[in-house]
């Protein structure tokens, strides 16, 4: 079994966002970035998986240099390789473009990522990727379980849960409580220097979409408190001041 375990490169969740001073750019300045969380689940479901019925874990990234240390942390976790795609994600079609690309060329069975990015929670990848290489798409899925070329997965579904069985090959975004996230330890992390990282162009047509702009949200304000007993007053600043009634 051939699992290719897509990770993005995320600031870290203490992180304070800035932008450029034209705002059309994040300001890496100073920033900790880490494999993005829900892309860990998805990693490592993967490794068990390949654990207790045999097969190879891959890791993909798209992205630029300075996501290595990322890739090799993936690694040390325990996928058996890696790929990076030398570019800078431009956006959801470009990256998954280059996945499918990746995943094309390299005949996986199942192609695993996380339900979003925490950077910009977009939910979009994983559906673009299966509809560019015509297979199923299941997200987000909550359990993932194999038996030969069949998979069985648990999703959130509104008031409920579904359980969905695929057949290989098919693309999955995971969330908790798929598994729980490992750390990599002093062997894995010894282990990943020498495992094989490979650099690839990228393939296809650019970014489709563009930032015009980013913007931080406005500072929050002070708060009112009404007396219990004084709903009247409640209502009308909820129509005059904060219009939402």
């Amino acid at each position: 079994m051939k699992f290719l375990v897509c990770i993005s490169n995320v600031p870290d969740t203490t992180t304070k966002i800035t932008f450029t001073p034209d705002n059309k750019e994040f300001n890496k300045a100073g920033v900790q970035f880490v494999i993005n969380p829900w892309d860990e689940y998805a990693l490592t479901r993967a490794i068990e998986l390949k654990e207790a019925q045999g097969g190879t874990v891959t890791v993909l990234n798209v992205g630029e240099a300075d996501t290595e240390p990322n890739i090799r942390k993936a690694l040390a976790i325990g996928a058996d390789d890696a790929i990076r795609v030398n570019a800078f994600p431009k956006d959801a079609f470009f990256v998954a473009q280059q996945i499918a690309a990746i995943a094309k060329d390299g005949g996986y069975d199942v192609i695993l990522m996380g339900k979003e990015s925490i950077d910009y929670n977009g939910f979009q990848v994983h559906g673009m990727v299966g509809e560019l290489l015509g297979i199923p798409t299941v997200a987000p899925a909550m359990k993932l379980d194999m038996s030969g070329n069949t998979a069985t997965l648990e999703r959130e579904i509104e008031g409920g849960k579904e359980i969905v069985e695929v057949s290989t090959p098919f693309v999955a975004s995971c969330q908790q409580p798929m598994c729980e996230p490992r750390i990599p330890n002093m062997r894995g992390i010894m282990t990943a220097r020498t495992k094989p990282l490979k650099v690839v162009e990228p393939t296809g047509e650019g970014a489709r979409t563009e930032v015009a702009a980013y913007a931080l949200p406005p500072a929050k304000q002070g708060v009112k408190l009404i007396p219990a007993e004084n709903a009247g007053e409640l209502i009308k600043l909820l129509r005059n001041e904060a219009k939402v009634i």
